[in-house]
């Protein structure tokens, strides 16, 4: 919430990536409500401290995106941005509910299923894991993974040693189960961009598609195309990589809190450049 308490704009929602959480958003949340607006950040079910489901079928894009409709329900969220798997899923949101936003933004997400360096890292992942382990050995696996690999990575890239401890604590907080089938959906997920773009025009949907000029999960000529498919607003983060909000929090806030303003007063945003 706005330090003052007074929302003067309408409230946004952020959904997070593959292994990401709510605090993936930390360092643009007061950014974004220093400017008269409520911003809700959460876990997707199966994230860090959301439960995940009973079954695999609960892991399906169709229940991710019924989620997402229900806190768009609960909250009255009217810009919704969906962060890498999270822009796949809010993607899901649009095409298969009924809800009602008036901006959608993509960060870091592309057209379809991932490629490149972050599309081995998941085959790698899976392999690791087995086919249909057990509950008790895919958390072995987990433990393992993170110790043997993704810990010494934190450590040798100069993480700081309370992000690692939270990061310890978020991986291991995670549902295995709900890793395994996001990797796969994110290994298999379809080009949609088509269905999107009918969906955003026939509900005047402003859309801005926004990365970083580095990003190693889905190109930027990648996302630049999809964003010309959309007709929508583009912004490349300078310096950025995968994460703008993370390594880039007042570029990243700043071009967010354009986009909505804009969305707000003028209604759906022409196609422009910014980067």
């Amino acid at each position: 919430m706005p330090v003052s308490e007074v929302c003067e704009r309408e409230p946004a929602l952020l959904v997070p990536g593959y292994t990401g959480s709510k605090e993936d958003f930390i360092a643009i949340l007061g950014l974004l409500a220093d400017r008269s607006r409520r911003v809700i950040a959460i876990d997707m079910r199966g994230q860090y401290e959301t439960p995940g489901p009973a079954d695999d079928d609960g892991y399906s894009p169709a229940a991710f995106g019924a989620d997402i409709a229900a806190v768009i329900e609960a909250t009255g969220a009217k810009h919704l941005l969906g962060h890498s798997y999270g822009g796949l899923m809010v993607r899901e949101t649009l095409l298969e509910t009924t809800a009602e936003v008036s901006s959608l933004t993509l960060m870091s997400s592309g057209p379809a299923r991932v490629t490149g360096p972050r599309a081995e890292e998941l085959t790698g992942l899976l392999a690791v894991l087995g086919e249909k382990p057990s509950p008790a050995k895919l958390r072995a696996s987990i433990d393992t993974l993170w110790q043997d690999y993704l810990e010494p990575q934190a450590v040798a890239s100069g993480v700081p040693g309370p992000i690692i401890a939270f990061l310890a604590k978020r991986m291991l907080s995670n549902d295995p189960q709900g890793l395994v089938v996001m990797a796969h959906n994110l290994l298999s997920a379809p080009d949609r961009t088509a269905e999107l773009t009918r969906r955003a025009r026939a509900g005047r949907i402003a859309a801005l598609v926004i990365y970083g000029e580095n990003d190693n999960a889905w190109a930027p000529d990648t996302q630049e195309q999809m964003a010309r498919r959309l007709g929508a607003s583009r912004v490349c983060i300078p310096g950025a990589a995968h994460s703008p909000a993370v390594e880039a929090p007042a570029t990243t806030s700043a071009a967010l809190t354009r986009f909505w303003d804009t969305a707000e007063a003028t209604g759906p945003a022409r196609p422009r450049d910014a980067g």
